[in-house]
């Protein structure tokens, strides 16, 4: 019994220090493991808030492009046809949304979602005035056609670009 007694003596004192150690390092392990996640996450978002928010601003400039507006601007000639503008229209939209489409990485899939509902609405607001249309029209009938439309409704790329800003507001 004497024997029990003197192990114990010595046993319980060590498995208690052993413990307590055990006990202290796992606790400092796992906050250094903390601390270097939230580094590694503070690191990643240094590196790519100016990426997201470049992102944003070339998403604002493809919705500012493909407006129907602009898109008049730049692709309107005299002597075209309403068919021509219409296409060289389809075309101007479908290379910018190309240009753009690697910017759905760095933006959340609602936002992407809106972007691309932008995009196949302003081609089907165009396909669909453009359809109304006479074969020998002009660009300038397309062109008033296409604004009295936008008069009486709102712009897919309106809406877009106040889900940009949301967004990025959002970051902040």
């Amino acid at each position: 019994m004497e024997l029990f007694f003197e192990i114990i003596k010595y046993t319980l004192p060590a498995l208690i220090t052993g413990l307590t150690a055990y006990y202290l390092f796992r606790n400092f392990f796992e906050f250094q493991i903390r601390v270097k996640a939230a580094e590694n996450k503070n690191s990643d978002r240094k590196i790519t808030l100016p990426l997201r928010l470049q992102s944003y601003e070339r998403l604002s400039l493809f919705c500012e492009r493909i407006s129907i507006p602009n898109l008049i601007m730049r692709l309107k000639s005299p002597e075209a046809s309403a068919g021509s503008l219409q296409y060289s229209m389809m075309i101007a939209i479908q290379q910018e949304f190309e240009h753009n489409i690697s910017q759905q990485i760095y933006v959340s899939d609602t936002l992407w979602q809106i972007i691309r509902l932008a995009k196949d609405n302003m081609m089907a607001v165009i396909n669909e005035v453009g359809a109304k249309m006479d074969k020998k029209a002009s660009a300038d009938e397309l062109t008033d056609a296409l604004f009295k439309y936008l008069a009486e409704n709102q712009s897919a790329t309106d809406t877009a670009l106040v889900a940009i800003r949301r967004e990025a507001g959002d970051m902040f």
